[in-house]
């Protein structure tokens, strides 16, 4: 009986050595197609929009120009101006937007608050609506004789409607409010999830410690939600830098390049002008390094420090 023992064990190894084999090249099986994926639709074509970023020419024909697009670059009034009307809406909208957010998801934490799924549906149903079919609502709610006009010339606040769409000002006005409506539900569901994983002790602690609700605001809350705060600026300034249907559907750029994005200018480069797809990719390329230097000043100045 022993030496029949003795043999079934370089078998049970034998089976389980190629049991383990065979899990994990079926694991690395969906692994690698996840990955080859990944690489044929992200990192192929931004390894193929940098090497046409050095390059310039109208339509397909197009020859290595070196770092010409990217000196075109400083020297562009048009990309100039984008630049300047998306850090506009970069550093009004998104600080805006951020503290909405977490005002409204303190508010909708209470637990006394009745009908609070109601108003988180309410809040949170503009980020699921089409980018298209709202911007087009909102350009007719801001025309010269839209909604807001009328309701306000009604109140008697203004005498005549405001030129929402065709004075640089307010345009830049409605798309800052337009896309403020839109993702601050989105990013209210952040902290949300994130002040219901507090525990509520803590609170309680500092009530009998007799602080406020400011105190316990500013002095618990805010910090608890630091990393949500740092993430969802960073998310949101990458969205910011990249916005496009808005500008493209309500005001189309307009009035005079007023209200035009960088994502819009790539856009007129590819589309609109006569193609030179290589300077459109320079431009691109110019929003990646924006977001990787804003992204870095967003860490040194709100990321965690390591002791």
């Amino acid at each position: 009986m022993i030496p029949a023992k003795a043999n079934t064990h370089p078998q049970v190894k034998t089976s389980s050595r190629n049991l383990r084999l065979k899990s994990t090249l079926i694991g690395w099986s969906f692994v690698l197609v996840a990955a080859a994926m990944i690489f044929m639709f992200y990192f192929y074509p931004m390894i193929q929009a940098l090497i046409l970023s050095f390059q310039s020419g109208k339509g397909a024909n197009l020859s290595f120009v070196g770092v010409e697009n990217y000196a075109r670059l400083l020297k562009d009034p048009i990309f100039l101006t984008t630049v300047k009307n998306t850090l506009l809406y970069l550093i009004i909208q998104v600080p805006l937007m951020i503290i909405l957010a977490i005002f409204f998801s303190v508010l909708l934490n209470n637990q006394a608050l009745k009908w609070k799924g109601f108003y988180r549906t309410a809040i949170f149903l503009p980020a699921v609506t089409s980018l298209v079919a709202y911007s087009v609502i909102f350009k007719y709610l801001f025309g010269q004789d839209g909604i807001i006009n009328i309701m306000l010339m009604k109140l008697s606040i203004i005498n005549a409607p405001i030129p929402f769409l065709t004075d640089p000002f307010w345009a830049k006005v409605t798309i800052i409010i337009a896309i403020t409506w839109r993702w601050t539900g989105y990013n209210m569901i952040f902290f949300l999830s994130a002040l219901q994983n507090i525990d509520q002790s803590i609170y309680e602690a500092a009530k009998m410690d007799g602080a406020s609700s400011i105190q316990t605001f500013f002095k618990i809350t805010v910090p608890m939600l630091k990393p949500i705060i740092l993430f969802t600026s960073i998310t949101s300034t990458i969205g910011t830098l990249q916005l496009f249907d808005e500008v493209m559907n309500i005001t189309k750029g307009g009035p005079g390049n007023s209200t035009m994005t960088i994502s819009q200018y790539i856009y007129n480069l590819s589309f609109k002008y006569s193609p030179d797809f290589g300077y459109a990719a320079t431009v691109s390329y110019a929003i990646v390094i924006m977001i990787v230097f804003l992204a870095i000043i967003q860490f040194k100045v709100a990321g965690e420090k390591n002791d």
